[in-house]
C-alpha cells in the first residue's frame, strides 16, 4: 500500500499516422500544449464514429503509471475501476478508455487492450501480457442512431492514433455525442464534448485535465459566474439559466432528462503519488465539477474522475497541492470543451448561437 511507484521513463515513440475520423493532434501543430498529454509519458487518441455521431478516447500510459478512481455519479457504467480500489493489489494502469455509446460502449477497452498485448505491455504471465485498461462510458445514445456504438475496434484504432500532441477537443472520439443542459429535457439541450487543460507550476510540478462533458446541468465559467452553454430558452436561440429556472419552480418544457448524462474526467500529474494519494486526488477533483457545472453530480449523471500519477517529479506536489489545482484544470477543460463543441442536427453549438 505505501509502496512507491516507479518514476515514468523518456516520453514513448511517436504513433502512426491519423486516419480521417482517428484524430489525435491539433492541425497546424503551432500552440503551446496546454492540455493532458503536456505531461510526459502521456498520450491521447480520438476514433470518431461520423455516422452517428459518437466514438472513444484513449490516455495511453504504456510504462504504467500509479492510478486512483473516484466514481460519484449515482448511473456509472464502468468497467476495471474496483482495481484502482487502494486496498486492491495492482498499482498501476496502462490505458484508461473513455466512450461513448453507454454500457455497450465499454467493449472500447477489448480493443486497447489487445492494442497493447501486441506490443507486449502489461503484466506478463505465461507467454501473454494482461494490461491493465479501466474504462468509462457515457449516455449518448438518443443522439442519432442508438444502434450505432463504439466497439473493440473503435479503441484500437484510437489506441493506434494516440500521440502526445496537444488533444484535439470538441466533439470527437468519446465527446462526439456528448450533450449538455438537459433541464428542460432534451429538445432544448446543446452540443457537449472534450476539452483540456493544464497548468505548469514554477517547479515544474504540472497538473492537466482531460474531460468529456455530457452533463445534466449547465456549463458555468467559475471566472465570472455566467453561463457558457446549457438548457436553451424555448424559443431555442439564447441560454435560458438552468440556475433560475429551477430556481423559479422549474422548467416549463419538462423534466429533465432522467439518466441520458455521465461527464468523465482524466487528471494527471508528474507529481509522486501513492495509489491512495491519486485516489483522494481523485475525489479532490470532483470540486471542478462543482464550479463549472450546475447542477452537478445529479442522480441522473454517472461521473467519474480517474488520476494517472507519473512519478516524474519526485521531489514536487503532494496530494492535497494536486488535488486543489486538479479541480481548477478540470473546471477549465469543462469550459474549453463547450466552447470547443461543433453543433449536429438538433443539438447546436455555443457558436452556432452568436
Amino acid at each position: 500500500m505505501g509502496t512507491r511507484p516507479v518514476p515514468v521513463g523518456l516520453a514513448l515513440l511517436a504513433a502512426s499516422a491519423i486516419s480521417m475520423v482517428s484524430v489525435s493532434a491539433q492541425s497546424g501543430g503551432a500552440r503551446q500544449n496546454a492540455t493532458l498529454t503536456a505531461i510526459s509519458g502521456i498520450k491521447v487518441g480520438h476514433h470518431t464514429l461520423t455516422e452517428r455521431p459518437t466514438g472513444c478516447t484513449v490516455v495511453l500510459v504504456e510504462a504504467g503509471v500509479t492510478a486512483g478512481v473516484d466514481v460519484r455519479g449515482s448511473a456509472p457504467a464502468t468497467r476495471e475501476t474496483d482495481l484502482l480500489n487502494p486496498v486492491n493489489l495492482v498499482q498501476v494502469a496502462h490505458a484508461i478508455v473513455l466512450s461513448g455509446g453507454s454500457a455497450f460502449g465499454l467493449d472500447s477497452a477489448s480493443g486497447v487492450m489487445r492494442f497493447l498485448e501486441e506490443r507486449k505491455i502489461g503484466f506478463a504471465f505465461g507467454g501473454s501480457h494482461v494490461p491493465i485498461v479501466p474504462a468509462a462510458a457515457i449516455f449518448d445514445l438518443t443522439v442519432g442512431d442508438g444502434r450505432i456504438r463504439p466497439a473493440a475496434d473503435c479503441g484500437y484504432q484510437a489506441a493506434k492514433a494516440a500521440t502526445d500532441a496537444p488533444v484535439v477537443e470538441g466533439s470527437v472520439g468519446a465527446g462526439a455525442g456528448a450533450t449538455l443542459g438537459k433541464a428542460a429535457g432534451m429538445a432544448r439541450s446543446m452540443k457537449g464534448g472534450i476539452g483540456s487543460a493544464s497548468i505548469t507550476l514554477p517547479t515544474g510540478l504540472v497538473v492537466a485535465a482531460l474531460v468529456v462533458v455530457n452533463a445534466a446541468g449547465d456549463v458555468i465559467d467559475p471566472a465570472n459566474g455566467q453561463v457558457v452553454a446549457g438548457v436553451r430558452t424555448a424559443d431555442g436561440k439564447s441560454l435560458a439559466d438552468a440556475r433560475k429556472l429551477l430556481r423559479a419552480g422549474g422548467p416549463e418544457g419538462g423534466a429533465p432528462a432522467g439518466r441520458q448524462n455521465t461527464t468523465l474526467g482524466v487528471v494527471a500529474t508528474n507529481a509522486l503519488l501513492t495509489k491512495t494519494e491519486a485516489t483522494r486526488v481523485s475525489q479532490m477533483a470532483h470540486d471542478g465539477y462543482a464550479r463549472a457545472l450546475w447542477p452537478a453530480h445529479t442522480p441522473g449523471d454517472g461521473d467519474v474522475i480517474f488520476t494517472l500519477a507519473t512519478g516524474e517529479r519526485v521531489h514536487d506536489g503532494d496530494a492535497a497541492q494536486v488535488g486543489a489545482l486538479a479541480a481548477d484544470v478540470i473546471a477549465e477543460a469543462f469550459v474549453r470543451a463547450a466552447r470547443q463543441a461543433t453543433g449536429v442536427a438538433g443539438y447546436p453549438a455555443v457558436r452556432d448561437l452568436k
